[in-house]
C-alpha cells in the first residue's frame, strides 16, 4: 500500500480506514497484529481506530505490518482527543456494556471504594484482556481488567 502520492496530511480517521482495510485484505486478526507489534490485542486495536497514541517503535512496527504509508507513524504516536459521537451507542455489543456500566456501575464504585478508599481504576494504567469461556448453557465471554488505584487528594 506505500504510495508516494499518499498525502503527508493524514488524519486518525484516515489511518483507522487504512489499518482496517489492509486488516481485511491480509487476513489478520487483532491477536495476529498485536503479536506482530509486540502489544496486547485490546491494546492494539484500540490505538488503531485513535484511541490511544502509539510509542514510535509501536506505530513504525504496525506501519510495516501492514504495509501502510511512512505518513501513519507520525499519525499513530499523536496523542488522542477521545471524544464519542453519540450519548447513548445503538451498537448492540456496545450499547449491552453501556448497560453494564449503567446497572452496575455504582456497585463497582462502591466496592472499589470498599476495598480502596475514595478514588478511581485508572484507564491510563490499565489492561484488559477478552477471553472465550466454554460453558454447557452457551459460551461465554470473559472481560477481565485491571487499573492502577488512584485515590483522590484531600486539601
Amino acid at each position: 500500500m506505500k504510495d508516494t502520492q499518499v498525502s503527508e496530511n493524514l488524519s486518525k480517521e484516515d489511518v483507522t480506514v487504512l489499518i482496517l482495510t489492509a486488516k481485511k485484505r491480509a487476513g489478520l486478526t487483532w491477536e495476529k497484529i498485536a503479536e506482530g507489534i509486540g502489544m496486547s490485542p485490546v491494546w492494539t486495536h484500540s490505538a488503531a481506530v485513535g484511541m490511544n497514541a502509539m510509542p514510535k517503535d509501536k506505530a513504525q512496527a504496525l506501519v510495516d505490518l501492514l504495509d501502510l504509508p511512512a505518513a501513519a507513524v507520525d499519525v499513530l504516536v499523536e496523542s488522542p482527543t477521545k471524544i464519542w459521537s453519540q450519548a447513548v451507542p445503538t451498537d448492540p455489543c456496545i450499547y449491552r456494556f453501556y448497560e453494564i456500566v449503567g446497572v452496575y456501575g455504582p456497585t463497582l464504585k462502591a466496592l472499589i471504594q470498599e476495598k480502596f478508599g475514595d478514588g478511581i481504576m485508572s484507564a491510563i494504567d490499565f489492561d484488559m484482556t477478552v477471553s472465550r469461556v466454554e460453558n454447557p448453557k452457551g459460551d461465554r465471554v470473559k472481560v477481565e481488567m485491571s487499573g492502577k488505584y488512584l485515590g483522590y487528594n484531600s486539601w
